[in-house]
């Protein structure tokens, strides 16, 4: 089975305990849970989790497989908060109508919340496999999604009146990718810590990456609304740096990525996996700027 199908065969298992039977369950919002993780896009968080792990021996198929389903559950989770109307009122996401316009607002709210709640439901049913590393996924899911570090904080420094701009990337993005390495690592025995500055390099080539697509690219290349970050005023690399600046920063980084993998039995195959993302996350109209 690839990589691909056993996360995608994982996480439509753990949907479906979610949504519980017809019946008995609300089907709006069950039929929302899909929703807001289908289609996937990328799956780039949870594929740098599995990565990790292969590298790494991945002894506990099951509990790296349900890590990497709790990290996409999370990050679907966010988008959904993220594009309601008291954040960005985001229209589309992944090219389709946003959570909110498909199923309205509470739904919407609801579904986010079942989800962040699945996410942690989802480890402890894994737990019997790993019990000491399935506490310890949860912990770090949890630092990488609530505050001070994680995925909320990055969301409420849109709110502050100054931004420090590397703390928002490193929490707004940078958090989630830095989860992923860490639970790979954690998922196949490994310590966390040597993985952090992978995925936080990573989750900063992301962000750099999304502020140059943002300024770059249509609605219709990204799959969402384009030009968020000047229309809401938002941090930006692009608006602090520039695009010449910004895109030779994203160089900088992805470069720094590949050299920080720590050593493990398949270090040669996750650099390989770290250069394809980077050409991925490349802004398709970059090849202009580079001329």
């Amino acid at each position: 089975m690839s990589l691909e199908a056993r996360f995608e065969a994982a996480l439509a298992r753990a949907i479906a305990l979610g949504q519980g039977r017809a019946g008995d369950a609300p089907s709006r919002l069950a039929q929302a849970l899909d929703y807001a993780v289908s289609p996937g896009g990328a799956r780039i968080r949870p594929t740098i989790l599995l990565s990790v792990a292969i590298a790494c021996g991945d002894d506990r198929p099951e509990l790296s497989s349900a890590a990497a389903v709790a990290l996409e559950v999370i990050h679907s989770a966010s988008l959904v908060h993220d594009d309601l109307p008291a954040f960005d009122n985001a229209p589309i996401r992944r090219g389709k109508p946003s959570l909110h316009r498909a199923f309205g607002e509470p739904i919407a709210v609801l579904a986010g919340d079942s989800l962040i709640v699945m996410a942690f439901e989802v480890l402890a049913r894994a737990a019997a496999h790993a019990p000491y590393r399935a506490l310890s996924l949860i912990q770090h899911l949890a630092s990488r999604t609530g505050m001070p570090m994680g995925i909320c904080a990055g969301q409420a420094w849109e709110s502050e009146p100054m931004v420090n701009l590397r703390a928002y990337h490193r929490a707004k993005t940078g958090a989630l990718f830095i989860a992923a390495t860490q639970m790979g690592a954690i998922s196949a025995g490994q310590e966390p810590e040597p993985w952090e500055e992978l995925g936080a390099r990573i989750g900063e080539a992301f962000q750099v990456a999304d502020d140059l697509r943002d300024a770059l690219e249509t609605a219709e290349q990204m799959g969402k609304p384009a030009g968020q970050d000047q229309r809401h005023g938002r941090p930006s690399a692009v608006t602090d740096l520039g695009i010449p600046g910004a895109v030779a920063h994203l160089k900088d980084i992805l470069s720094g990525a590949i050299s920080s993998i720590p050593s493990c039995p398949g270090e040669a195959r996750l650099a390989e996996m770290v250069r394809r993302y980077a050409e991925k996350m490349t802004p398709v109209n970059l090849t202009a700027i580079r001329g």
